[in-house]
C-alpha cells in the first residue's frame, strides 16, 4: 500500500489550514482556531502543528499586523517563537537565547491576556529544554515526586490547571529531562520513572498512557547495539502499560483526537509484543497514515532505502494477517 506521512492524519481541516499557510494564506488558520475554540487538547495540538509550517515565513506576521487585536493571532507568534526558539537551540545557533527570551516574553503576554488558555503555559513548559543548565528558577523546582530531578514543574502544575493531562506539556518535560546537562543530568531510568509515574494515573481516554512507550524507544536511540532489546516489549511489565493505553485510550478517546504518531507508536508495541490481533485493530484505525517514528529508530537494518518504512509494512502485514485466521467469519445469510 502507499503510506500517507502528514501530520494532520485524519484531520482534514488541520490539513487544508497547513497547506493554505505554507502557501502564504493565513485566514483558513484562523478560520480553524476559532471552530476549535476552548476544546484544550486540539487546540494545543492544532496551533503546534500550524507553528511548524509557519515558522520559515511571515505569514503569522503579515496575520497579525492586519488583525492586531487577535487573540489567535497573537498565539500563533507565540507558537512560531517557540518553533524559532527551538530550532534555533537544535542547530546551537548563536543567538538562541535571544530567540528563547523573546518567545519567553511572547507567552507570558498570552498568558496574561487569556489566563483560562493553556497553550502559552505549554509553550513555556517547551521552553524549558534550551535552560538544559537550569540557570531560570522555575525550570528547577523540586518535584513531588522523589524519584524525579528538579525541573519545571510549577509550569507544569498552570498547565494541568488549565487542561488536566495535556499531551504535548508531559512530551516537552520528557524532551527537558532528556536534556539536561551536569550532575543533574536525567538519566534514562528518570525518563521512565516519569512516565510510569504518569501512566500509573490511568488518565483514562489520554495518549499520555504511552508515554512509558516513548521512554522504552527512547532507550532503543539510545542503546541500539542490544539484540534483546525487542523482547522487553513481551515482558509482562511493559505489555501492562502497553494494553493500559489499547483499551483505555485508544478504545476510549474520540477517533478524530487520536494523532498519528500515539497511533504509529501503539500499533509499534502491540506487534513488538506480540498481540497482533490488537495491533491489526490500530493499524486498521490508522489507514494508509504513517508517521516515522517509531520505526526509523526501531528497525533492525533491513534492506531496502528506508528499513522503517519496511519493518512498518511487515509489522502491518503479519498483524492483519493473523487477524484474519483469528476473527471469526460471517455465516452464511439466511
Amino acid at each position: 500500500m502507499r503510506l500517507v506521512y502528514h501530520p494532520a492524519g485524519h484531520d482534514d481541516d488541520l490539513r487544508v489550514a497547513l497547506v493554505e499557510l505554507q502557501a502564504g494564506r493565513w485566514r483558513q488558520a484562523r478560520e480553524l482556531l476559532w471552530q476549535t475554540g476552548t476544546h484544550w487538547a486540539l487546540r494545543t495540538t492544532r496551533t503546534q502543528l500550524l507553528a511548524v509550517a509557519a515558522a520559515r515565513s511571515d505569514v503569522v506576521d503579515v496575520w497579525l499586523a492586519e488583525e492586531p487585536d487577535s487573540y489567535d493571532a497573537q498565539l500563533m507568534a507565540v507558537r512560531v517563537a517557540v518553533e524559532r526558539a527551538l530550532r534555533a537551540h537544535r542547530q546551537h545557533h548563536p543567538q538562541t537565547l535571544d530567540f528563547e527570551m523573546r518567545a519567553r516574553r511572547a507567552a507570558l503576554l498570552a498568558a496574561r491576556r487569556a489566563p483560562h488558555d493553556p497553550v502559552p503555559w505549554v509553550c513555556l513548559v517547551a521552553l524549558a529544554q534550551v535552560d538544559a543548565r537550569q540557570l531560570r528558577p522555575e525550570h528547577r523546582m523540586r518535584s513531588a515526586e522523589p524519584m524525579l530531578p528538579s525541573g519545571p514543574w510549577g509550569l507544569l502544575y498552570e498547565v494541568n490547571q488549565r487542561d488536566p493531562y495535556n499531551r504535548e506539556a508531559y512530551h516537552r518535560v520528557v524532551q527537558f529531562l532528556l536534556a539536561l546537562e551536569g550532575p543533574s543530568g536525567a538519566s534514562l531510568a528518570t525518563v521512565f520513572d516519569f512516565g510510569r509515574s504518569v501512566a500509573s494515573q490511568r488518565p483514562v481516554g489520554s495518549p499520555l498512557l504511552l508515554l512509558p512507550a516513548y521512554a522504552q524507544v527512547e532507550q532503543r536511540r539510545q542503546s541500539r547495539a542490544d539484540p534483546l532489546w525487542r523482547r522487553q516489549w513481551a515482558q509482562e511489565s511493559m505489555l501492562d502499560y502497553t494494553l493500559t493505553a489499547f483499551h483505555d485510550w485508544f478504545h476510549k478517546a474520540p477517533v478524530e483526537h487520536r494523532s498519528v504518531a500515539d497511533l504509529n507508536l501503539l500499533a509499534y508495541a502491540l506487534w513488538a509484543g506480540h498481540r497482533y490481533l490488537e495491533a491489526a485493530e490500530v493499524f486498521e484505525a490508522m489507514g494508509s497514515y504513517a508517521a516515522r517514528e517509531p520505526w526509523a529508530s526501531v528497525h533492525d537494518g533491513a534492506a531496502g532505502p528506508d528499513p522503517g518504512e519496511a519493518l512498518l509494512l511487515r509489522a502491518r502485514a503479519e498483524s492483519l494477517s493473523y487477524a484474519r485466521t483469528r476473527r471469526p467469519r460471517a455465516g452464511p445469510h439466511p
